[in-house]
Protein backbone atom coordinates (compact mmCIF):
# COMPACT_ATOMS: atom_id res chain seq x y z
CA UNK A 1 0.00 0.00 0.00
CA UNK A 2 2.84 2.57 0.86
CA UNK A 3 4.65 1.50 -2.09
CA UNK A 4 1.86 2.63 -4.27
CA UNK A 5 1.67 5.87 -2.54
CA UNK A 6 5.06 6.39 -2.42
CA UNK A 7 4.70 5.54 -6.71
CA UNK A 8 1.98 8.25 -6.58
CA UNK A 9 3.42 10.68 -4.82
CA UNK A 10 7.07 10.88 -6.95
CA UNK A 11 4.58 10.58 -10.27
CA UNK A 12 2.88 13.87 -9.24
CA UNK A 13 6.34 15.42 -8.11
CA UNK A 14 8.17 14.40 -11.93
CA UNK A 15 5.02 15.58 -13.45
CA UNK A 16 5.18 19.15 -11.53
CA UNK A 17 9.01 19.72 -11.76
CA UNK A 18 8.33 18.69 -15.67
CA UNK A 19 5.56 21.27 -16.01
CA UNK A 20 7.77 23.68 -13.77
CA UNK A 21 10.49 23.12 -15.94
CA UNK A 22 8.49 23.21 -19.43
CA UNK A 23 6.87 26.81 -18.20
CA UNK A 24 10.45 27.81 -17.28
CA UNK A 25 11.59 27.10 -20.61
CA UNK A 26 8.80 29.11 -22.14
CA UNK A 27 9.22 31.84 -19.79
CA UNK A 28 12.70 32.63 -20.78
CA UNK A 29 12.85 32.08 -24.44
CA UNK A 30 12.07 34.71 -26.97
CA UNK A 31 8.88 35.42 -28.98
CA UNK A 32 8.63 34.63 -32.71
CA UNK A 33 7.04 37.81 -34.08
CA UNK A 34 6.10 38.75 -37.51
CA UNK A 35 7.55 42.44 -37.86
CA UNK A 36 10.89 44.02 -35.56
CA UNK A 37 9.28 45.74 -34.11
CA UNK A 38 6.02 44.95 -33.79
CA UNK A 39 3.72 47.59 -31.73
CA UNK A 40 -0.13 46.63 -30.80
CA UNK A 41 -2.36 48.29 -28.32
CA UNK A 42 -4.00 47.42 -24.77
CA UNK A 43 -7.67 48.32 -24.21
CA UNK A 44 -8.78 50.21 -20.70
CA UNK A 45 -10.03 47.45 -18.26
CA UNK A 46 -8.78 44.51 -20.28
CA UNK A 47 -8.16 41.41 -18.66
CA UNK A 48 -4.79 39.80 -18.71
CA UNK A 49 -6.95 37.35 -21.17
CA UNK A 50 -7.97 40.04 -23.26
CA UNK A 51 -4.30 41.24 -23.39
CA UNK A 52 -3.29 38.22 -24.44
CA UNK A 53 -6.09 38.48 -27.14
CA UNK A 54 -4.93 41.37 -28.63
CA UNK A 55 -1.31 41.01 -28.59
CA UNK A 56 -2.10 37.77 -30.75
CA UNK A 57 -3.96 39.74 -33.02
CA UNK A 58 -0.89 42.37 -33.77
CA UNK A 59 1.26 39.53 -35.02
CA UNK A 60 2.60 38.08 -31.71
CA UNK A 61 3.36 34.12 -31.68
CA UNK A 62 2.38 34.07 -28.30
CA UNK A 63 0.93 30.44 -26.58
CA UNK A 64 -2.12 32.05 -24.89
CA UNK A 65 -2.41 29.55 -22.48
CA UNK A 66 1.23 29.18 -21.06
CA UNK A 67 0.92 32.85 -21.20
CA UNK A 68 -1.97 33.42 -19.13
CA UNK A 69 -0.73 30.26 -16.86
CA UNK A 70 2.86 32.46 -16.04
CA UNK A 71 0.40 35.82 -15.44
CA UNK A 72 -1.61 33.70 -13.22
CA UNK A 73 1.25 32.02 -11.35
CA UNK A 74 3.40 34.89 -11.37
CA UNK A 75 0.07 36.88 -9.11
CA UNK A 76 0.27 39.91 -12.23
CA UNK A 77 -3.21 38.94 -14.00
CA UNK A 78 -5.03 41.23 -12.42
CA UNK A 79 -2.11 43.65 -12.70
CA UNK A 80 -2.23 44.54 -16.62
CA UNK A 81 -1.71 48.35 -18.20
CA UNK A 82 -3.38 49.77 -20.87
CA UNK A 83 -1.67 51.78 -23.48
CA UNK A 84 0.40 51.75 -26.51
CA UNK A 85 3.38 48.79 -26.44
CA UNK A 86 6.29 48.62 -29.04
CA UNK A 87 8.16 45.36 -28.45
CA UNK A 88 11.38 43.82 -30.73
CA UNK A 89 13.17 40.78 -31.38
CA UNK A 90 14.48 38.43 -28.64
CA UNK A 91 11.88 39.96 -26.04
CA UNK A 92 10.63 36.62 -24.00
CA UNK A 93 7.38 35.65 -22.55
CA UNK A 94 8.67 37.60 -18.93
CA UNK A 95 9.73 40.54 -20.32
CA UNK A 96 6.55 41.17 -22.06
CA UNK A 97 4.58 40.17 -19.22
CA UNK A 98 6.89 42.55 -17.00
CA UNK A 99 6.29 45.31 -19.70
CA UNK A 100 2.55 45.27 -19.48
CA UNK A 101 2.10 45.34 -15.77
CA UNK A 102 4.68 48.03 -15.30
CA UNK A 103 3.19 49.73 -18.04
CA UNK A 104 6.29 50.46 -20.27
CA UNK A 105 3.88 52.24 -22.84
CA UNK A 106 5.35 53.79 -25.64
CA UNK A 107 6.11 58.07 -25.31
CA UNK A 108 3.79 60.42 -27.55
CA UNK A 109 4.11 64.09 -27.08
CA UNK A 110 2.41 67.35 -27.68
CA UNK A 111 3.18 70.78 -27.33
CA UNK A 112 1.11 73.51 -26.10
CA UNK A 113 2.25 77.11 -27.35
CA UNK A 114 2.42 80.45 -25.76
CA UNK A 115 -0.62 82.58 -27.14
CA UNK A 116 -2.88 79.60 -27.53
CA UNK A 117 -6.37 79.98 -26.71
CA UNK A 118 -8.36 77.51 -25.53
CA UNK A 119 -9.83 76.93 -29.16
CA UNK A 120 -6.50 76.28 -30.62
CA UNK A 121 -5.28 73.81 -27.58
CA UNK A 122 -8.20 71.68 -28.08
CA UNK A 123 -7.60 71.64 -32.08
CA UNK A 124 -4.05 70.37 -31.55
CA UNK A 125 -5.60 67.91 -29.25
CA UNK A 126 -8.15 66.50 -31.94
CA UNK A 127 -6.02 66.56 -34.37
CA UNK A 128 -2.93 64.60 -32.57
CA UNK A 129 -3.39 60.86 -33.70
CA UNK A 130 -2.00 59.49 -30.55
CA UNK A 131 -4.41 60.55 -28.28
CA UNK A 132 -7.67 58.98 -27.40
CA UNK A 133 -10.21 61.80 -28.00
CA UNK A 134 -12.39 61.80 -24.98
CA UNK A 135 -13.68 65.09 -25.17
CA UNK A 136 -14.80 64.81 -28.80
CA UNK A 137 -18.08 66.54 -28.32
CA UNK A 138 -18.18 67.92 -25.11
CA UNK A 139 -18.15 71.89 -24.78
CA UNK A 140 -15.95 73.83 -23.21
CA UNK A 141 -18.49 73.63 -19.59
CA UNK A 142 -18.23 69.85 -19.85
CA UNK A 143 -14.50 69.79 -20.31
CA UNK A 144 -13.96 72.07 -17.03
CA UNK A 145 -16.59 69.57 -15.43
CA UNK A 146 -14.60 66.55 -16.32
CA UNK A 147 -11.32 68.50 -15.01
CA UNK A 148 -12.69 69.09 -11.82
CA UNK A 149 -13.02 72.81 -12.23
CA UNK A 150 -16.83 73.39 -12.84
CA UNK A 151 -18.02 76.68 -13.58
CA UNK A 152 -14.33 78.08 -14.54
CA UNK A 153 -13.66 79.51 -17.87
CA UNK A 154 -10.98 77.09 -19.65
CA UNK A 155 -8.90 80.46 -20.99
CA UNK A 156 -5.64 80.68 -19.96
CA UNK A 157 -5.65 77.65 -17.36
CA UNK A 158 -3.58 75.51 -19.18
CA UNK A 159 0.48 76.02 -19.22
CA UNK A 160 1.98 75.98 -22.47
CA UNK A 161 5.10 73.49 -22.46
CA UNK A 162 5.73 69.92 -24.13
CA UNK A 163 3.37 66.83 -22.88
CA UNK A 164 4.70 63.11 -22.97
CA UNK A 165 2.01 60.45 -22.42
CA UNK A 166 1.37 57.37 -23.36
CA UNK A 167 0.27 56.43 -26.84
CA UNK A 168 -3.69 56.11 -26.81
CA UNK A 169 -3.78 58.27 -23.18
CA UNK A 170 -7.10 60.15 -23.26
CA UNK A 171 -7.09 63.67 -24.40
CA UNK A 172 -8.14 64.60 -20.58
CA UNK A 173 -5.23 62.95 -18.81
CA UNK A 174 -3.18 65.92 -21.18
CA UNK A 175 -5.24 68.46 -19.89
CA UNK A 176 -5.16 67.52 -16.57
CA UNK A 177 -1.39 67.50 -16.71
CA UNK A 178 -1.24 71.06 -17.95
CA UNK A 179 -3.90 72.55 -15.88
CA UNK A 180 -2.28 71.12 -12.65
CA UNK A 181 1.10 72.68 -14.29
CA UNK A 182 -0.71 76.00 -14.31
CA UNK A 183 -1.53 76.04 -11.00
CA UNK A 184 1.74 75.06 -9.50
CA UNK A 185 3.67 77.71 -11.59
CA UNK A 186 0.83 80.61 -11.18
CA UNK A 187 0.79 79.89 -7.02
CA UNK A 188 4.96 79.89 -7.46
CA UNK A 189 4.84 83.27 -9.06
CA UNK A 190 2.73 84.77 -6.76
CA UNK A 191 4.61 84.23 -3.82
CA UNK A 192 7.59 85.54 -5.17
CA UNK A 193 5.45 88.89 -6.40
CA UNK A 194 6.51 92.32 -5.51
CA UNK A 195 4.30 94.33 -2.98
CA UNK A 196 1.60 96.31 -4.11
CA UNK A 197 0.27 95.42 -7.37
CA UNK A 198 -3.15 96.20 -8.32
CA UNK A 199 -4.65 92.76 -8.33
CA UNK A 200 -6.59 91.40 -5.60
CA UNK A 201 -5.86 87.44 -5.95
CA UNK A 202 -3.72 85.37 -8.28
CA UNK A 203 -6.42 84.95 -11.24
CA UNK A 204 -5.70 88.66 -12.15
CA UNK A 205 -2.32 88.64 -12.60
CA UNK A 206 -3.18 85.54 -14.95
CA UNK A 207 -5.49 87.86 -16.72
CA UNK A 208 -2.56 90.37 -16.98
CA UNK A 209 0.00 87.91 -17.99
CA UNK A 210 -2.03 86.69 -20.91
CA UNK A 211 -2.23 90.21 -22.16
CA UNK A 212 1.42 90.63 -21.92
CA UNK A 213 1.81 87.09 -23.96
CA UNK A 214 -0.17 88.59 -26.92
CA UNK A 215 1.39 92.33 -26.67
CA UNK A 216 5.25 91.26 -26.59
CA UNK A 217 7.16 91.36 -29.94
CA UNK A 218 10.60 90.89 -28.12
CA UNK A 219 11.17 89.06 -24.88
CA UNK A 220 13.37 92.43 -23.80
CA UNK A 221 10.07 94.17 -23.57
CA UNK A 222 8.03 92.05 -21.25
CA UNK A 223 8.45 93.27 -18.42
CA UNK A 224 8.11 97.31 -19.81
CA UNK A 225 4.95 96.48 -21.25
CA UNK A 226 4.28 94.99 -17.96
CA UNK A 227 5.10 98.07 -16.10
CA UNK A 228 2.58 100.36 -18.53
CA UNK A 229 -0.12 97.97 -17.84
CA UNK A 230 0.60 97.76 -14.10
CA UNK A 231 0.79 102.16 -14.13
CA UNK A 232 -2.80 102.09 -16.29
CA UNK A 233 -4.28 99.90 -13.99
CA UNK A 234 -3.14 102.39 -10.13
CA UNK A 235 -4.53 105.46 -12.24
CA UNK A 236 -7.87 103.96 -13.68
CA UNK A 237 -6.88 104.32 -17.08
CA UNK A 238 -8.04 102.24 -19.66
CA UNK A 239 -5.58 98.96 -20.58
CA UNK A 240 -6.37 99.98 -24.68
CA UNK A 241 -5.18 96.63 -25.27
CA UNK A 242 -5.74 95.31 -29.56
CA UNK A 243 -5.77 91.48 -28.58
CA UNK A 244 -8.26 91.78 -25.61
CA UNK A 245 -10.84 93.81 -28.26
CA UNK A 246 -10.14 91.40 -31.02
CA UNK A 247 -10.36 87.92 -28.38
CA UNK A 248 -13.60 89.38 -27.47
CA UNK A 249 -14.58 89.98 -30.97
CA UNK A 250 -14.23 85.95 -31.31
CA UNK A 251 -15.20 84.44 -35.38
CA UNK A 252 -16.17 88.37 -36.40
CA UNK A 253 -12.42 88.98 -36.22
CA UNK A 254 -11.39 89.27 -39.98
CA UNK A 255 -7.58 89.85 -39.33
CA UNK A 256 -8.19 93.48 -39.71
CA UNK A 257 -8.96 95.46 -36.32
CA UNK A 258 -10.82 98.95 -37.50
CA UNK A 259 -11.56 102.25 -35.37
CA UNK A 260 -14.98 100.84 -34.97
CA UNK A 261 -14.29 97.52 -33.39
CA UNK A 262 -12.54 99.51 -30.82
CA UNK A 263 -15.66 101.44 -30.40
CA UNK A 264 -17.92 98.85 -29.74
CA UNK A 265 -18.55 97.17 -26.41
CA UNK A 266 -17.85 93.69 -25.37
CA UNK A 267 -16.72 92.14 -22.24
CA UNK A 268 -13.36 91.90 -23.58
CA UNK A 269 -12.78 95.51 -25.04
CA UNK A 270 -10.51 97.81 -22.98
CA UNK A 271 -11.00 100.49 -24.74
CA UNK A 272 -14.75 100.92 -23.52
CA UNK A 273 -14.39 99.25 -20.38
CA UNK A 274 -11.74 100.45 -17.50
CA UNK A 275 -9.58 97.72 -15.57
CA UNK A 276 -8.85 93.96 -16.50
CA UNK A 277 -10.76 92.36 -19.12
CA UNK A 278 -13.03 89.06 -17.60
CA UNK A 279 -10.99 86.28 -17.81
CA UNK A 280 -7.54 86.09 -19.72
CA UNK A 281 -7.47 85.85 -23.92
CA UNK A 282 -4.49 83.16 -24.42
CA UNK A 283 -2.57 80.68 -22.68
CA UNK A 284 0.58 82.79 -21.16
CA UNK A 285 4.39 81.39 -20.54
CA UNK A 286 6.47 81.29 -17.80
CA UNK A 287 8.14 84.32 -18.38
CA UNK A 288 4.92 86.61 -19.06
CA UNK A 289 3.34 85.20 -15.65
CA UNK A 290 6.50 86.31 -14.18
CA UNK A 291 6.58 89.66 -15.74
CA UNK A 292 2.81 90.26 -14.59
CA UNK A 293 4.10 89.90 -10.91
CA UNK A 294 7.38 91.20 -11.33
CA UNK A 295 6.60 94.40 -13.80
CA UNK A 296 9.69 96.89 -14.69
CA UNK A 297 9.59 100.18 -12.73
CA UNK A 298 9.19 102.95 -14.77
CA UNK A 299 6.89 105.85 -15.73
CA UNK A 300 5.99 105.44 -19.33
CA UNK A 301 2.18 104.67 -19.78
CA UNK A 302 2.17 104.40 -23.72
CA UNK A 303 3.85 102.10 -25.63
CA UNK A 304 4.02 101.97 -29.48
CA UNK A 305 5.36 99.28 -32.12
CA UNK A 306 8.83 99.63 -33.62
CA UNK A 307 8.18 97.34 -36.34
CA UNK A 308 11.07 95.09 -36.05
CA UNK A 309 9.36 93.17 -32.82
CA UNK A 310 10.61 95.78 -30.40
CA UNK A 311 8.29 98.96 -28.62
CA UNK A 312 8.86 102.50 -28.27
CA UNK A 313 7.88 103.54 -24.72
CA UNK A 314 6.38 106.79 -23.61
CA UNK A 315 5.85 108.69 -20.34
CA UNK A 316 2.46 110.81 -22.08
CA UNK A 317 0.19 111.34 -25.00
CA UNK A 318 2.28 114.12 -26.56
CA UNK A 319 5.90 111.96 -26.75
CA UNK A 320 3.72 108.63 -27.82
CA UNK A 321 1.78 110.51 -30.91
CA UNK A 322 5.01 111.34 -31.98
CA UNK A 323 6.10 107.85 -31.64
CA UNK A 324 3.47 106.98 -33.23
CA UNK A 325 4.36 109.26 -36.33
CA UNK A 326 7.56 107.98 -36.51
CA UNK A 327 6.51 104.46 -36.50
CA UNK A 328 3.75 105.08 -38.28
CA UNK A 329 1.73 102.71 -36.09
CA UNK A 330 -1.82 103.99 -35.69
CA UNK A 331 -4.42 103.14 -33.01
CA UNK A 332 -1.60 101.94 -30.57
CA UNK A 333 -1.16 102.65 -27.30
Amino acid sequence: MWSWIKRIFLLALCLTLLSAGSLGWYALNPLNLRSDPTQFSIKPGSSLKSATRQIVDSGVELNAWQFNLLGRLLGRAGAIKAGSYEIGGGITPLALLDKLTLGVVVQAELVFVEGWTFRQLRAALDADPDIRHDTAGLGDAEIMAQLGAAGRSPEGLFFPDTYRFGKGSSDLDVLKQAYAAMDRQLQRAWELRVPDLPYSDPYEALIMASVIEKETGQSDDRALIAGVFVNRLRIGMPLQTDPSVIYGMGEQFDGNLRKKDLRKDTPHNTYTRAGLPPTPIAMPGLAALQAALNPAKTKALYFVARGDGSSEFSRNLAEHERAVSKYQRRGKR
